[in-house]
This record gives C-alpha cells, sequence and structure tokens, in this order.
C-alpha cells in the first residue's frame, strides 16, 4: 500500500485518511485502463508552473507582482476588496485566496468562515529530498521505486537539470519525511549513499561529484483520518471572497492535480458572483 500511497498521499498507512486513500486507488488503479500510467516532468517543475504560466496570464493582460507578501484583506465602504501588500493597496471586486491555510486564518476577515479556527489544525507534512551527483551514468532507466528499503523513489535530473558532460543527477524523493527532515547533510549521506550502492550495483565504484538536501517542511497538508471536516470549500461567507489550494475541499489529496481543481472552482465562483457565469472546458479533464 505505501509504495503507491506514500508518495501521492504524503503519509503512511496507518497515520492516513482511509477516504482519501480511497480516492488514490481508486483514480489510480480502477478508473480506466491507462489511469496507472505513470508521468514526469522531462524539464524543471520551474519551467511548467512558472515561465508557461507566467507568459500565459501576461499574453491574457494580467498584471503579475512576485515576491509580493499579501499583509490585509479589508472590506471596503462600497463592498469592494482591498488588499494590501508591501506598502501598496489594491482593490478587486473578488478576490481568489490562495494561500497555505496557516496564511488564509491570518488574512480572513471576521465572520468569512463558520468556524476559521479549523484551518490550524490542518497540520502539514514534509518532503525531503536527497540529491546525489555522480561521476558516471548509474541507473539506466529515467526513475524507480524500492521496496524493503529507506530509499522511496529515485529520479534521473540530469537532463532537467542541464548537467553538462558526463555523470547523472540523481534525486530521491522522500515523503512522509517526518523523521528524517531535521537531519544533518552528513547523516543522511551515511544513511543514503551506501543504500543506493546497494540498489544501483553501477553505483559502487563510481564518485560523488555532489551531495545536497532540499527540505520541504510543509510540502502538503497531512491527510490525517477524519482531515475532511477541516477542509473548507472555495466560497465563503464574505461576498466575493473565495478560498483555493490543494487543502481546500478538493476531495484530492494534497497533489498538482487537486490545486487545478481547486483552482478551476474558485475562478467558476468568482465569474458567477460577477455575472459571467462560465464553465471551463478543461474542468473535468484536468
Amino acid at each position: 500500500w505505501d509504495l503507491v500511497g506514500v508518495a501521492t498521499l504524503n503519509a503512511t498507512a496507518p497515520n492516513a485518511s482511509a477516504a482519501l486513500a480511497a480516492k488514490v486507488f481508486r483514480t489510480g488503479l480502477l478508473s480506466e485502463p491507462g489511469a496507472a500510467d505513470i508521468g514526469w516532468a522531462a524539464v524543471p517543475l520551474g519551467d511548467l508552473h512558472d515561465t508557461l504560466a507566467r507568459k500565459a496570464l501576461e499574453s491574457a493582460g494580467v498584471e503579475i507582482h512576485l515576491r509580493s507578501r499579501v499583509d490585509s484583506l479589508t472590506r471596503t465602504e462600497d463592498g469592494r476588496w482591498s488588499v494590501g501588500t508591501d506598502g501598496e493597496r489594491f482593490a478587486a471586486d473578488t478576490v481568489v485566496l490562495a494561500v497555505p491555510q496557516g496564511d488564509t486564518h491570518r488574512l480572513l476577515p471576521d465572520g468569512a468562515l463558520d468556524d476559521p479556527g479549523r484551518l490550524l489544525e490542518l497540520t502539514d507534512a514534509p518532503i525531503l529530498n536527497v540529491h546525489v551527483v555522480y561521476d558516471r551514468k548509474v541507473l539506466r532507466r529515467p526513475f524507480f521505486a524500492a521496496l524493503g528499503s529507506p530509499v522511496q523513489w529515485v529520479f534521473d535530473r540530469t537532463a532537467s537539470s542541464g548537467l553538462q558532460g558526463h555523470g547523472q543527477y540523481l534525486a530521491v524523493s522522500q515523503s512522509a519525511a517526518q523523521d528524517e527532515i531535521d537531519l544533518p547533510v552528513a547523516e543522511l549521506r551515511r544513511r543514503y549513499v551506501p543504500e543506493l550502492e546497494r540498489l544501483l550495483p553501477a553505483a559502487r565504484g563510481a564518485g560523488i561529484r555532489d551531495f545536497f538536501v532540499t527540505r520541504e517542511r510543509t510540502a502538503t497538508f497531512a491527510p490525517t483520518p477524519g482531515v475532511a471536516r477541516l477542509r473548507p470549500g472555495t466560497h465563503t461567507r464574505a461576498p466575493g471572497l473565495h478560498l483555493a489550494g490543494a487543502w481546500t475541499a478538493t476531495g484530492w489529496p494534497a497533489t498538482m492535480e487537486g490545486a487545478v481543481r481547486s483552482g478551476f472552482t474558485a475562478v467558476d465562483a468568482a465569474l458567477e458572483g460577477l455575472g459571467r457565469p462560465h464553465e471551463h472546458p478543461l474542468q473535468e479533464a484536468a
């Protein structure tokens, strides 16, 4: 169960919502013949989530402010919204608040949710990534998963990272990493380099050009049993204010697919509130 469940839920079976686990296995294995096919990005995710998305938004005339922290969200006397960020204020007819649940709790005006305190009960789950750059090719496939090993999933990131010349860059992705997220790099190296050599015989004689660790302490919300009661929908009690994010009530765990669906739902709600209802043609296929 954990071969699939840990990677998709970011939790081990005893700590995961049965409803979300059922969603993963039903959708990923049973919904259609090709449902279990695995795809992966051949380019850095930043190219997909930032570069291409930003280009599409800018071509549509959207004004984008990067690295701007939202400090306040208040209702104006004329019923609009005032968004405060970095000393500036922006007026808006409708707002989609697509930030982590803790920031949502901080920014929500009084009365927007019946029980805003439940957002603080939505705890986070970490993901640890161990990066190893070898001086030669040690893995012939684009990725693999391991059983009976502390290693979960390993991806060949050589091409997507732009690594030139001889060598290979492997990324070890470790979900549900609560016990390892704060371990020193040296200890993680002692733990994972020998295990990669056990799993990949070609790595045993290879030199290591670089070894580093990236830590995402708040990678996802923790999909604990009963978590559904903590996840709000996109609508709030405040007219013109909508919520989005993988942590909202999408019916999905904290995946990119869930985040995309929350975006569609929030945009549909915002357009409907503005008197411009529109059903996105990709909503069901995303």
